[in-house]
């Protein structure tokens, strides 16, 4: 069967998959196997049942639009690639900046909802789903609520070259603080709202001003040699 190679931030439609293999004698019959079986891509590829502009097929090392387009034929061991245009390089990571910035509102609103109803477990909750998000796990609640968005047409991704890491690391990070402070809570510490309000105003930098504290420190324990950092 022939195999379609998938980006990094679109993964998490395949279950986490790089590769899918499909069936199909053309690119377009392969892209239609691959949709069916991942019916939440279909909004990242087409749109009014045709390839967005920004998405580039590749078969091999030939780009599908100086071929026959999507009516190019294919072997059966054909090797195809989606590669968004503004990837920045057929190998080059892709972060979807919306999703950050999605996950982020979430977390301000819950957390300052928390705060005001003395909800110590809604903390933790959040603390939870942080935590998925930052080991990239396919039962994140933040990637739920944001493909059922994408789905409905409310919310669009905004794909951006990155590295995944250090945006994985901040939302570890913001899981141990807010873990941290639900402990403090359930003991009887109001330092546990402390906690929670640091959480929240970081929030606030990556959400309005794209300042991610976590990334900063992911790159300077990089620069430390810490092992498992990647300097940038």
């Amino acid at each position: 069967m022939a195999s379609i190679k998938i980006p990094t931030p679109l993964r998490v439609y395949t279950g986490n998959l790089a590769e899918v293999q499909v069936s199909g004698a053309t690119v377009g019959e392969a892209l239609d196997a691959l949709v069916a079986a991942h019916p939440d891509l279909k909004t990242h590829l087409f749109v009014d049942g045709k390839l967005r502009n920004f998405v580039n097929i590749f078969l091999g090392d030939e780009d599908v639009r100086f071929l026959q387009g999507i009516d190019t034929p294919i072997s059966p061991d054909a090797k195809l690639r989606i590669i968004p245009s503004i990837a920045g390089g057929d190998d080059a990571p892709l972060v979807d900046r919306q999703r950050i910035r999605f996950a982020n509102g979430l977390t301000i609103a819950l957390l300052v909802l928390a705060f005001v109803l003395n909800a110590p477990l809604l903390v933790l909750l959040v603390a939870v789903a942080q935590f998925l998000g930052g080991i990239n796990s396919p039962f994140a609640p933040y990637d739920w609520a944001y493909r059922a968005l994408i789905q409905r047409g409310l919310l669009s991704t905004y794909l951006v070259s990155d590295d995944p890491q250090p945006h994985r690391f901040a939302s570890l990070v913001g899981a141990g603080v807010n873990a941290l402070g639900w402990l403090l809570l359930t003991l009887g510490s109001g330092l546990g709202w402390l906690a929670v309000w640091i959480v929240i105003v970081l929030a606030n930098l990556n959400f309005w001003l794209r300042f991610c504290m976590g990334c900063w420190l992911y790159y300077r324990l990089g620069q430390l040699g810490v092992r498992g950092f990647n300097a940038r």
